[in-house]
């Protein structure tokens, strides 16, 4: 194998399929992105975890066809260091077991591995498809992956639950939740999704597409059967496993009968508990919310930092009361929150309360209380 390809070119490329790879793994291979020059004017770089496949293709000046695999985080990391806009030549040496690669004065050679030993993830029948522009799938995975489950234990609440939703206007919903934290997002029901079954797409997964389609405005491409998904976009694809399990029944979480709505705004509200928080008990990270009329105290107490409060404005009216939150995930969930306020609705301090973007009535935040 022999190619040519510019240095930009060539780090896009591997910049997305080395994040794919473990950087410690067992099976050597999986160290290894594959490259495949198998056209005049095309490469191809391939990596996979055995869950998760990304295949990218690129333009190349190839004057001999072949297939080898290299270590792909080696690789990466040289064609970052190379000078911009430089030309790099790729060549197989004796018989595929080393690769050398020239670029300008600088040239190195890695040994390589097998290329019958590169595994290949079948794409099996993916029998639903839809396209989904790329702003709409980026809002589902974007505001509800804070509150994906990092408890390996709960593994079906390691990802986000993608699935059509009945109630009302149909629509694409995903929800995630950790059991102290819910998100669940709207967008309009693309073409060709109706009958798509529920799926819980990995959390790994999650972090790959975005970091695709961060660089990418046009419509992505959704196949998916109830094992498998692909995404597609633009010269990329991704084929991965889905969760196997049920995700629980969700909407017993959301409440429906809360009538106290405290609204703020929403970076004074932020700031002030980002401060406060600061002396609060590092495990819990708890800030009290003490309401009043026309006003929310923010205090957090820690037996060996001391106290700190802030008053903030409200819109609050009623008998006031307290109530406790984990800091760190109202945070996270302001942070979702698009307006310049963000609304509380609140039954007491021992109910789930219901978080709202005024200015987006497609999302929908629920955070569990904790005592203070």
């Amino acid at each position: 194998m022999k190619l040519t390809i510019e240095r930009s070119v060539l780090l896009r490329s591997l910049s997305h399929v080395q994040s794919v790879v473990e950087r410690r793994n067992t099976i050597p291979i999986l160290s290894n992105v594959r490259i495949d020059a198998d056209s005049k004017s095309n490469v191809r770089f391939t990596a996979t975890d055995m869950d998760i496949a990304i295949v990218e293709s690129a333009d190349a000046s190839v004057g001999k066809e072949g297939s080898v695999t290299v270590p792909a985080h080696m690789l990466y990391d040289i064609a970052r260091k190379l000078q911009d806009g430089a030309e790099v030549q790729i060549t197989a040496k004796s018989g595929n077991e080393k690769l050398m690669l020239e670029s300008g004065r600088f040239a190195m050679t890695v040994s390589c591995l097998p290329v019958e030993d590169f595994p290949i993830m079948a794409d099996g029948d993916l029998p639903f498809n839809f396209t989904i522009a790329a702003s709409d799938l980026r809002r589902l995975l974007l505001k509800t992956r804070f509150a994906i489950s990092q408890e390996e234990t709960r593994y079906y609440l390691n990802g986000i639950y993608l699935h059509v939703s009945s109630e009302g206007t149909p629509c694409l919903r995903a929800v995630a939740t950790d059991g102290h934290r819910l998100a669940s997002v709207d967008v309009s029901m693309p073409d060709g999704s109706k009958d798509m079954p529920g799926v819980i797409i990995p959390r790994k997964v999650v972090g790959e597409v975005l970091k695709l389609i961060e660089e990418n405005e046009a419509d992505i491409s959704i196949a998916l059967s109830e094992t498998k998904v692909r995404f597609a976009v633009g010269n990329v694809t991704l084929t991965s496993k889905l969760i196997d399990g049920s995700f629980p029944d969700y909407a017993r979480v959301i409440p429906s009968g809360n009538d106290r709505p405290l609204s703020v705004d929403r970076r004074s509200f932020m700031k002030a508990v980002d401060l406060v928080s600061t002396v609060s008990t590092e495990k819990s990270r708890a800030v009290k919310l003490s309401l009043k009329e026309g006003k929310v105290l923010v205090s957090a107490v820690s037996p060996d930092s001391g106290s700190a409060e802030e008053e903030v404005d409200a819109t609050f009216s009623g008998d006031g009361f307290d109530i406790g939150f984990n800091a760190r995930y109202v945070l996270d969930m302001a942070d979702q929150v698009e307006g310049d306020s963000i609304e509380f609705v609140l039954s007491d301090s021992a109910s789930p309360t219901l978080v709202r973007d005024p200015e987006d009535s497609d999302s929908v935040f629920v955070i569990m209380p904790m005592r203070v």
